[in-house]
């Protein structure tokens, strides 16, 4: 018998052994995820002082060039309202300056310094990049099957109902007081 001839045989007989030996497949390979993207967030504090929401903000000025804070919020898929605390945490530092629009003083533009851009170049490759890349080469066919899994994941783990955001990362970005 083939291996898998020998997986649907043992799931005929056991189907709960199998089940939960399925399960603990799936939540090792969830640990296993969650372990990298904490790895990754933990050398990018550790070679930039930047969080990863920190670092994909700054992307997206370096990617977008002189926006406003709505473009950077839809671009990146965080609230204005948190992308908002970022640059002020950000200019603090002198990563990005804020400047009012000389045709209209109620926009606020916002760019990368020559230390912003210094930490862009610094900082490691993001486990997101090399995600989208890994996913973008599979078929079409593959990517929904993998999305209607992680769905189905979600829900079993009722997170279906969190708000999230496409970034990897541990910890919450701020939120506004």
């Amino acid at each position: 018998m083939i291996e898998s001839e020998t997986h649907i045989a043992t799931t005929d007989r056991h189907p709960i052994a199998a089940a939960s030996s399925q399960a603990d497949k799936v939540l090792t390979s969830l640990r296993q995820i969650i372990r990298a993207i904490d790895v990754q967030s933990n050398k990018l504090s550790r070679e930039t002082g930047l969080t990863t929401p920190q670092h994909i903000v700054l992307k997206a000025v370096n990617e977008l060039g002189e926006v406003t804070t709505r473009q950077i919020s839809q671009h990146i898929s965080l609230s204005q309202p948190t992308v908002t605390l970022m640059f002020d945490n950000l200019e603090k530092r002198g990563l990005v300056e804020r400047y009012r629009s000389t045709t209209d003083k109620r926009i606020v533009h916002s760019r990368l310094t020559e230390q912003g851009q210094a930490a862009l170049d610094a900082a490691p490759p993001l486990l997101q990049d090399h995600f989208l890349a890994k996913f973008g080469d599979l078929s079409a066919d593959r990517r929904n099957d993998i999305l209607s899994a992680l769905t189905d994941v979600a829900r079993m783990m009722g997170a279906d109902e969190l708000d999230a955001s496409p970034v990897l990362t541990i910890a919450s970005p701020p939120t506004p007081q």
